[in-house]
């Protein structure tokens, strides 16, 4: 079946599914409707659904402004205050990603090495690592088979999960803010969905399809009005979220699973420890931060960045989801791309 005829069958099936849950209060309704429809038609199909890559940046472009706009409206100094948890949780993560890539490398010695083991493992970044993997002589394809999986699975779990706990729109009911609906506006917002990636890679920002139009949107919102937001009017949202949902399911082939099957028993166990964890660390912070269960377990997910800022934009979630998740992937990737020299180093002073 051609891709045009595919597309054709699951962009308006997932405008359907995803109006109809969005109706029956199903949370991520957009989201999970894309998911399940790309999901049936790349294992129907036997191949993977690609998304459009200028569709795909757009839409990532709008997940990083929704990510801006709690930024926008705390004080710089409360970001900074969400600094030494951040830390913890991402040296916590951190920690695990690298013993259980360890223990890999010590079960397939032959197979996975130190540093394929480690970059597999490592949650947070699933977008660069394959790509610093390449770069530092890993094991690409394996790398990125195991960060997809496990972006998959968090993808897939998460909206489960939040969908039993309270979030904070449920405690304090408040309407999401709609954005002016001057044409001036509404062409900002999309010079900033579209040039936000640009400037995260000139300025060489981890992930920056989703970094550079946050910085954007901050520096933006400095120079507005109060009463004006950069709030994406609902068919940008309701494609963002959809386009991370046929990224999530799209892939989800029977060839892609057929060539990870000799490692997933292992992958699948660690995915299973690692978002237990994550779990477990998020109830520290509640009292910590003081901050809802719902919004913890958002801010320690391990990986997921788009799926985690939409999920909060949904349900009202304040600074701390997204300040957090960006203190360990910045973390994440700084250790990824030394990870030679850290690894030589470890080596160095065993011997």
């Amino acid at each position: 079946m051609p891709l045009a005829v595919r597309w054709m069958i699951v962009a308006p099936a997932s405008v359907g599914l995803g109006w109809l849950f969005d109706r029956w209060n199903v949370p991520a309704a957009w989201i999970v409707a894309a998911i399940v429809v790309s999901a049936g038609m790349a294992l129907v199909t036997r191949k993977e659904l690609p998304v459009n890559r200028h569709v795909y940046a757009l839409s990532r472009g709008f997940i990083g402004i929704l990510a801006a706009i709690p930024l926008t409206t705390v004080p710089l100094s409360r970001i900074v205050g969400f600094l030494p948890a951040g830390v913890v949780v991402s040296l916590v993560t951190v920690l695990v990603g690298v013993g259980g890539g360890l223990l890999l490398h010590r079960a397939q010695p032959k197979a996975v090495s130190r540093d394929t083991g480690i970059l597999s493992m490592l949650p947070g970044g699933a977008s660069m690592i394959p790509v610093l993997a390449d770069d530092l002589g890993a094991d690409y394809r394996y790398v990125a088979l195991t960060q997809y999986l496990r972006l998959l699975t968090v993808s897939m779990t998460l909206p489960v999960v939040v969908g039993f706990l309270s979030t904070p729109a449920d405690s304090h009911p408040v309407d999401t803010p709609q954005p002016d609906q001057h044409w001036w506006m509404i062409l900002l917002v999309l010079a900033i969905a579209f040039a936000g990636e640009p400037l995260g890679k000139a300025l060489r920002l981890p992930a920056p399809s989703v970094m550079g139009p946050l910085l954007l949107t901050v520096l933006a919102s400095l120079f507005l009005p109060g009463e004006l937001t950069l709030q994406p009017i609902e068919p940008f949202r309701i494609l963002a979220f959809m386009s991370i949902g046929w990224v999530c399911g799209g892939g989800l082939s029977w060839p892609a699973l057929q060539r990870f099957a000799a490692q997933l028993p292992a992958t699948v166990t660690y995915i299973v420890v690692v978002i237990a964890l994550c779990a477990a660390t998020a109830w520290p912070l509640t009292w910590t931060l003081d901050i809802t269960y719902f919004e913890a377990y958002l801010a320690t997910s391990p990986g997921a960045l788009e799926t985690v800022l939409a999920l909060s934009s949904e349900g009202g979630a304040g600074p701390a989801v997204v300040a957090i998740q960006l203190i360990r992937l910045i973390i994440v990737l700084v250790i990824a791309g030394y990870l030679p020299q850290l690894i030589r180093l470890f080596t160095r002073k065993k011997q």
